[in-house]
């Protein structure tokens, strides 16, 4: 007994924590894979794997134009859990606004799928306010893809951006690097600005609302002027480029 009671204590001892528990969700069947992030269960459940983005592809959609590697993105999560039996858990919010479930899938042998669709570099890390459990775990995976040039790291279509890049790629989704010149809170709202001209060069900007997630976390925003930061999220044309950032899991400080 005591022998087992210290293998107990070892085997906690070298499993790491969890940063946020899951909640278990049942189980299903995956009959089709969608795309490099999406599945469908036997049990009608379609399931869009949460705190990823793979390439997308067309889905019918008129004039949309699939992503480079979409197609060997989809077949890496075929290989990995098509026609297996995968758990579903939970770390935020369940369903997204086309009813599909947002979960975490791992197989019997606990193989995380979206872990191993980082690890390959067929993925990046897509996150949501409501929805940050094991962020930091799928982050330190996008890193070491993208420094080992996997996947749609070999591709300059996904590279990281310089913030003076942005005017280019405007409503797409990107991982932009740069050092903050100034920042200001305006009527509540924090603007991180990267140029010397707000009206114009790229900038990361915070709602009243959502500053409150930040200190604590990274620390205060106002006193980032002079860090180099890399974020991610939709560029969008405000007095220049601009992404939203909704939570501190979306910027990393980079020094």
């Amino acid at each position: 007994m005591r022998f087992i009671a210290l293998l107990l204590v070892f085997v906690a001892l070298a499993t790491p924590a969890l940063a946020e528990p899951l909640a278990a969700g049942g189980s299903g069947r995956v009959v089709e894979v969608v795309d490099g992030d999406t599945v469908m269960l036997d049990d009608g459940v379609e399931v869009r794997m949460v705190g990823i983005q793979a390439p997308k592809l067309p889905l019918g959609r008129a004039g949309f134009v699939a992503w480079p590697l979409a197609e060997e993105a989809k077949a890496a999560l075929e290989r990995l859990i098509l026609g297996k039996t995968v758990t579903l858990s939970y770390g935020g919010r369940r369903m997204d606004r086309h009813g599909r479930a947002l979960a975490h899938l791992h197989d019997r042998d606990g193989g995380w799928a979206q872990g191993e669709m980082l690890r390959l570099g067929f993925a990046r890390v897509y996150s949501f306010h409501d929805n940050t459990a094991l962020v930091d775990d799928m982050l330190a995976l996008e890193r070491d893809a993208r420094a080992g040039r996997r996947g749609i790291w070999n591709n300059r279509y996904y590279r990281v951006l310089n913030a003076t890049e942005t005017p280019k790629f405007i409503d797409t989704f990107r991982l932009v690097e740069g050092r903050i010149l100034d920042a200001a809170r305006v009527r509540g709202r924090m603007y991180l600005n990267f140029g010397e001209d707000w009206r114009s060069d790229f900038t990361v900007t915070m709602s009243p609302r959502d500053m409150k997630r930040f200190p604590g976390a990274l620390g205060e925003p106002a006193h980032w002027k002079g860090r180099r930061i890399r974020v991610r999220g939709w560029l969008k044309s405000f007095n220049g480029p601009m992404i939203e950032a909704t939570h501190p899991q979306q910027i990393e400080l980079l020094d």
